[in-house]
């Protein structure tokens, strides 16, 4: 809120800083100054303040402002940070922890007696036990040491922690799962379910994977259309509402994966245990069963609870060697059915107007020290595109059935991108000689995937992918179901994955109790807003996720470069900023190209055209050019990699 005080200007809001040391004040909707925008802090006016504290400021005369409204914090309302995560620099009488995070550029300071066990170079966390004031450091105390220096991953394990993301699972919750596996599977429940086990069923997994939540079945019928059954592991039937075993796995909302990494959702001993749809093991599962035509029509559905017992644990790059080479034999047959039931089901959906972007994701693998071995372009083959086509198949025949029957739910919806995101697509598709054709108020799907067809094997493809996806709004958790842009449907859900997503364990539940017969209109009431707590906060602990996994991935790639400064490279322009271009290298590094280091001319910045253009030779860099680099330098701690351009391939 805002309020005058002595003729002054004053305002409440959050601050965001920056890693350079200025900051912006984010005001509230009902702020009287909300029409300002976000307020600049300079690093001379923060007066003590961090990133996240809730702080009130004075505005400055308009008159002084620079390109945006500036003020001064003149007091911290609420502090955000009560800890720091970093590395510890220790000295004979006194320490520093330098933090991980950017945009805190102080140290904390560590007296002697505060060092606890930590060592030089130690990750840890330090409690803040006196804020900064005037020109005095934030003071701490070493509450805990994350990795030992030279420990693998250590910088990893530190970005983890640093997100407020627990390791460890409470004493509880984690003899709650173990006794989960210890009782195992009574012969009992068995007869409750439909029993499946001798139905020739599979799992398709990448070849490090330990925690099977899907598998697959397909059979061929005499009439040319196909039985598909999905079955997913039976994680609800494990952990009970409301215990210490739930209300973890809700506070966790997903699994975390970074990189080599996993900070389940679920301890061990059911995500790898009694859930995980092991080969050759008795296993509780969902299943979503379908009969699909020849033409990719689901025309009939059953979904029930069952037992199934995997026959075989299969890799994707396996599978797509098989499938890829055409040789059929009677052995792997199974496989080719389910390419063709794939590739019918992909065809359907297309024809509907479905987005498959195809962006280039980079592949990072370590060492056995946890350094960066190499880097590369992930493959995305036939055998996980099959997997993805049964999931989404899936998906959408659950999220139809129970929309029907009007039950409390949870939806994956991705809404309509704006008519202002969409209107500079067009300009940005123009520019490269592309229509984007349509009442962008009311843009279709097809009008997108046609864009995408027309630029399939272009070299600036990974650019229009990646510009295109931008554009889109971010899918999220709904109880209300108003459909999938992205993906062309009216009625989607996630179903597939209850071992790594809350979501998927809240319908599970729904599901399993209207097959009792159990819901009432007390159950209704209940599962109504639950299945709104789920959705509203998965949808938080997902955005989470993905900037903890691009935080270890821009860190590594920094690693990665920093040894190979000096080295030239060609790459594709990714990016036209007014301080620079970004460059995408072959391998998905990016990297930045600043003005001032191109000494050939004075550069300026075109963003309607998505270009910079040279004063006087006229020489352009566009976006989706590839060009040749040269990598000047690289700064660890800000993840940051610089090139100079050194020519370019039009």
């Amino acid at each position: 809120m805002a309020k005058k005080k002595s003729n002054r200007s004053v305002a409440t809001g959050t601050l965001k800083k920056h890693r350079k040391g200025f900051g912006f004040v984010i005001l509230p909707e009902d702020s009287p100054y909300s029409e300002l925008g976000d307020i600049f802090i300079s690093p001379g006016s923060m007066h003590g303040a961090m990133d996240g504290d809730t702080v009130e400021i004075d505005l400055i005369p308009e008159y002084l402002w620079g390109n945006s409204p500036e003020g001064i914090v003149t007091k911290i309302v609420n502090r955000n940070l009560a800890e720091v995560v970093g590395t510890f620099e220790k000295g004979k009488k006194f320490g520093f922890v330098v933090p991980d995070d950017r945009k805190i550029r102080d140290d904390v300071f560590i007296r002697k007696k505060n060092f606890g066990k930590a060592k030089n170079g130690d990750k840890v966390v330090a409690k803040i036990i006196k804020y900064p004031e005037g020109k005095d450091s934030a003071e701490g105390k070493i509450s805990e040491i994350i990795a030992r220096k030279g420990e693998k991953n250590a910088d990893v394990k530190a970005i983890i922690r640093g997100s407020g993301i627990n390791t460890v699972f409470p004493k509880n919750a984690a003899e709650q799962a173990s006794k989960a596996q210890k009782e195992g599977i009574t012969e009992d429940e068995i007869k409750k379910r439909r029993d499946l086990r001798d139905v020739f069923t599979v799992t398709i997994d990448g070849a490090h994977s330990k925690d099977f939540d899907d598998a697959v079945s397909v059979e061929k019928l005499s009439d040319g259309s196909y039985k598909l059954g999905v079955h997913i592991a039976d994680v609800a039937h494990y952990v009970k509402e409301n215990s210490a075993l739930d209300k973890e796995a809700f506070e966790r909302g997903n699994s975390v994966y970074v990189l080599d990494q996993v900070v389940p959702m679920l301890p061990e001993a059911l995500s790898n245990g009694i859930c995980s749809l092991n080969p050759e093991q008795d296993r509780l599962t969902l299943t979503c069963e379908m009969i699909v035509d020849e033409k990719g029509r689901i025309k009939e559905h059953e979904i029930y609870e069952s037992v199934i017992r995997s026959h075989k644990r299969l890799v994707y790059d396996d599978v797509s060697d098989i499938i890829e080479s055409g040789n059929r034999t009677e052995e792997n047959g199974y496989l080719f059915d389910m390419a063709e039931l794939a590739a019918i089901l992909r065809q359907k959906r297309e024809a509907k107007g479905s987005i498959d972007f195809d962006i280039d994701e980079a592949e990072i693998s370590l060492d056995d020290k946890g350094n960066v071995a190499d880097i590369k372009v992930a493959e995305r083959r036939v055998a996980n595109k099959l997997i993805e086509e049964f999931m989404l198949a899936a998906n959408m025949t659950v999220a139809e059935h129970f929309f029907w029957m009007s039950v409390p739910f949870v939806y994956r919806v991705h809404e309509r991108p704006s008519i202002e995101k969409m209107e500079e697509l067009r300009t940005f598709l123009r520019s490269l000689g592309i229509t984007l054709k349509g009442d962008l108020s009311q843009i279709r799907p097809d009008a997108l995937s046609a864009v995408l067809k027309e630029i399939s094997g272009k070299s600036y493809e990974n650019v229009v992918n990646t510009v295109m996806l931008r554009s889109m709004q971010k899918a999220t958790y709904e109880t209300e179901c108003s459909g999938h842009f992205g993906l062309a449907l009216k009625y989607y859900c996630h179903f597939t994955s209850p071992i790594r997503r809350y979501p998927d364990l809240m319908i599970h539940r729904v599901i399993k109790t209207i097959l009792k017969g159990k819901l009432d209109e007390k159950g209704i009431k209940m599962f109504a807003e639950k299945c709104a707590a789920a959705a509203e906060h998965s949808s938080a602990t997902e955005r989470k996720a993905i900037e903890i996994e691009r935080e270890a991935e821009r860190l590594k790639m920094a690693e990665y470069m920093l040894e190979r400064v000096g080295l030239e490279y060609d790459g594709i322009i990714s990016g036209v900023t007014g301080f620079g271009i970004y460059v995408q290298l072959d391998n998905c590094v990016e990297g930045m190209v600043r003005y001032e280091t191109m000494r050939d001319d004075y550069y300026d910045y075109e963003p309607e055209k998505y270009r910079a253009i040279g004063e006087r030779t006229h020489k352009t860099y566009t976006l989706g050019d590839r060009v040749r680099i040269k990598v000047d330098s690289v700064y660890i701690r800000e993840r940051e990699i610089n090139f100079i351009m050194r020519d370019i391939d039009k």
